[in-house]
């Protein structure tokens, strides 16, 4: 009876079809053959490291199957959820109607438990994409796959295809590791011996790089936050093809799947050629050792040895692991090894480069509309760099040469709309040829290893970080075709500042988290374009959906179309795309934490909410990354025991803190307190201690309120005054001086009067303090030994235990 139904349904799959607008659409389909696949999510079992873990799988596997369409084909696609949650399939990169872009309570309803939904769209495009779940983290543990979509008449010369999806697994449940990863425990990078110690610090003479990075309120140097068990090509860590023959030519179709990581691809034998990006062809261009970053796409073309087999080896990012795969028969020609990335040593050349790194990823008032003008002072000023030992003034004409270079080819244009930048630009080349230097000299660019900077009335801001990561930029990327825009559109130009805090773990945009924020209002068209500018130490995949965008780099009217885009730490990309849509279309970090922790956008176009959308409200996906996270902490030990409990989302917070001594001192107080930025809270309470030593006979229960401050070097401030009017002030640290030991520290100073009632001018009062210093040795992510002294409770150790 189901087949019989969807059968019918796939009768009648072109009958909106007319409805269908811009891009999304086609005029002429009907007579469009139709392809059509059926999907299943279901729970599985699944075991990868000799632990049984439930998974989600799209027709029983991970990843999902290949879905291969012809270029003029109609898609049918019925996605049925067995499962006993809400589901949602997005198809990464696809140029289809708003409604079936997959993204739940936005632009297409939620798949509930038991329902069948029908995706149909014209394929109009050709290239590698992807699919999958864009519903909390059901990505992680197994939804995905990819699209293959092949051109009416190939134009590139190979024999067969071959799609490679990579991914990342963890056993732990997804939500637990980001309810970790929330909670600042360092356990992942300490499994993945990464944490920067003071002993590695000392060692490798980086204390001053390390005091300028705690100034600055950063914690350790991360690549990726997560831990993971294994890296997959298809699904397993080794793959083989041995049945691809000597001389053979493989198109390799490259899906970055994955959740959290970004992998260096390698290829033994002779350099592949790059021949696509995001499913649009490049010039093509050999390039061994290339990074794809989350949800990207490339396709290369390789040659099957004649004596032997290719190694592919796709190595995470951070280093912490690595999935292979095999062509052909016989020895192995081996893939080159990207080097582990050395954090401290990374470090000390970004603390040298004297940046200030971070707006705050929740500021007072947060604004609505994403204000250039607000945000134009981090454009610079935050994030800003002086490089090595040079001047700030050789600094500004080095980058005035670079700029005029890149801007040679459309000089007559630039005179006409903008005649002051001119003069500027005149005298800067004075200002030059005073120093000596010479406008296009490639020597300087070479030294300053800064890469293609943008044209300066394209970028918001010092254009001096734009595309300069030295490691890695998009300048080997060339359209075959010019990506330019037809006819004189207007511009409309956005600053998009990338935010997050590592100690919270919230990520946002422009200081703003997605649950605080509007929709963008965009018009059709109009030209959108967006400076990125990267303030923290990640990497950051920003995916638009249903468009395509121009990647401005050195190759000018030839940029790149991509529609996901790497922003490195601390650089600027600048990208723009044709508004010739409708509807509300998402803008996202695509990496999974990034994006549940709040940095993402909704651009919309003018008109009505689409009617089918009724009874789905929007504020189900732009609250989600306000969810309420809680986790605790006991320890029992010799001398005293004490209970730690947090409820927390991104403005505010409860917290409940328990402490009993064997020698009958105790002290309970639970709070409410409202973050107003990344650094600042307010909040008030009630307390209640022992009023006499070492004696539970006399209680005393007072009201608290005051503020807390996170300051420079990671010091936790607390300024209080009590319901009888007693000032109080408290300071707290914790830093790891070995891989797995913990050093903490505590101090508190209150005056034993209050100003109302027992202030007395010249009389001499005494101040009680308390203090504690202790050491914990982190067993694993939910254990620690420790031993501390307190002056309350005295010495002694224990155990403690997280949940």
């Amino acid at each position: 009876m189901k087949k019989l139904v969807l059968t019918f349904l796939a009768m009648f799959a072109l009958i909106d079809l007319q409805a269908q607008t811009a891009n999304g659409s086609e005029e002429n389909v009907d007579n469009w053959p139709v392809h059509e696949y059926n999907l299943t999510i279901d729970y599985e079992t699944v075991n990868f490291t000799g632990k049984d873990v439930k998974a989600m799988t799209v027709n029983g596997g991970i990843p999902g199957p290949n879905l291969v369409f012809t270029e003029g084909e109609f898609a049918v696609i019925n996605v049925t959820n067995n499962m006993d949650e809400e589901t949602s399939v997005h198809w990464h990169g696809m140029i289809l109607p708003n409604f079936y872009d997959g993204v739940p309570y936005l632009s297409t309803p939620p798949i509930r438990s038991g329902e069948t939904f029908q995706y149909k769209f014209a394929i109009k495009q050709t290239g590698t994409y992807w699919y999958h779940s864009h519903t909390g983290l059901q990505e992680q543990r197994g939804v995905y796959g990819s699209i293959q979509i092949n051109p009416k008449e190939k134009t590139l010369d190979y024999d067969k295809d071959l799609v490679l999806v990579l991914s990342d697994w963890m056993d732990e449940d997804p939500s637990s590791q980001l309810k970790n990863l929330k909670r600042g425990n360092e356990w992942y990078l300490i499994k993945k011996g990464q944490i920067q110690s003071w002993d590695k610090i000392i060692k490798k003479k980086a204390v001053g790089a390390k005091l300028k990075m705690i100034w600055q309120r950063m914690p350790d140097f991360a690549i990726s936050d997560n831990f993971y068990e294994n890296f997959f090509i298809n699904g397993v860590t080794k793959q083989e093809y041995p049945d691809f023959k000597p001389g053979e030519k493989i198109r390799l179709r490259f899906v970055n799947a994955s959740a959290a990581s970004y992998f260096w691809l390698t290829f033994g034998g002779q350099d592949p050629m790059l021949v696509s990006a995001d499913g649009k062809d490049v010039v093509p261009v050999k390039h061994n050792k290339t990074l794809i970053a989350v949800a990207e796409t490339y396709d290369f073309i390789v040659t099957v040895p004649q004596s032997g087999k290719l190694e592919i080896r796709a190595m995470a990012q951070d280093g912490s692991g690595f999935a292979t795969a095999y062509l052909g028969q016989g020895p192995v020609l081996k893939a080159p090894v990207v080097p582990k990335p050395d954090l401290i040593e990374n470090m000390k050349r970004m603390m040298a480069m004297d940046m200030k790194m971070g707006a705050p990823a929740s500021k007072f008032n947060p604004s609505k509309n994403d204000s250039i003008k607000y945000m134009k002072k981090y454009s610079m000023d935050m994030g800003g760099m002086k490089m090595g030992n040079m001047k700030d003034g050789d600094d500004k004409m080095k980058m005035n040469a670079m700029s005029m270079k890149d801007e040679s080819m459309d000089m007559k244009d630039k005179m006409k709309k903008d005649s002051t930048k001119m003069s500027q630009m005149d005298h800067s080349k004075m200002e030059m040829k005073k120093e000596g230097m010479k406008m296009d000299s490639s020597k300087d660019m070479d030294e300053m290893k800064m890469g293609y900077v943008v044209p300066a009335d394209k970028v918001i801001g010092d254009n001096m970080k734009t595309g300069g990561n030295p490691q890695f930029n998009y300048d080997y990327l060339k359209s075959p075709v010019k990506t330019t825009f037809e006819g004189d559109k207007p511009v409309k130009e956005m600053l998009f500042n990338l935010t997050g805090n590592m100690n919270r773990y919230v990520w946002s945009i422009n200081g703003v988290p997605l649950s605080e924020t509007d929709k963008i209002k965009i018009k059709q068209g109009e030209v959108v374009r967006i400076t990125l500018n990267n303030l923290t130490m990640m990497h950051h995949p920003m995916h638009l959906h249903g468009h395509f965008f121009r990647v401005l780099n050195k190759n000018g009217e030839y940029s790149p179309l991509k529609h996901t885009v790497d922003v490195a730490p601390m650089q600027k990309v600048v990208i723009e795309f044709d508004a010739n849509e409708t509807g509300d279309w998402f803008f996202h970090c695509h990496i999974l934490y990034h994006l549940n922790a709040g940095m993402a956008r909704v651009f919309s176009y003018d008109g009505p909410r689409d009617k089918r959308l009724k009874g789905y409200p929007l504020t189900k996906l732009t609250n989600e990354a306000d969810h309420m996270f809680t986790w605790g902490e006991l320890t029992a030990a010799s001398h005293m025991t004490e209970l730690y409990a947090t409820a927390t989302n991104i403005r505010n917070q409860f917290t409940f803190r328990g402490e009993y001594g064997w020698n009958k001192n105790m002290e309970i107080e639970a709070t409410y307190e409202r973050y107003l930025n990344d650094y600042f809270r307010v909040f008030g309470g009630v307390n209640v201690e022992n009023e006499l030593d070492d004696s539970l006979d006399k209680i005393n229960t007072t009201a608290i309120g005051g503020i807390r401050y996170l300051m420079p070097l990671l010091i936790n401030a607390d300024l209080r005054i009590d319901s009888e009017l007693r000032p109080q002030i408290s300071f707290s640290k914790a830093t790891m001086i070995f891989p797995h030991v913990l050093l903490y520290g505590e101090y508190e100073y209150q005056a034993d009067f209050g100003w109302v009632n027992d202030f007395e001018p010249g009389r001499d009062y005494e101040k009680e303090t308390t203090w504690q210093v202790g050491l914990e040795y982190i067993l694993g992510r939910n254990f620690s030994l420790m031993g501390s002294y307190d002056n309350r409770f005295g010495v002694g150790g224990g155990l403690s235990a997280r949940f």
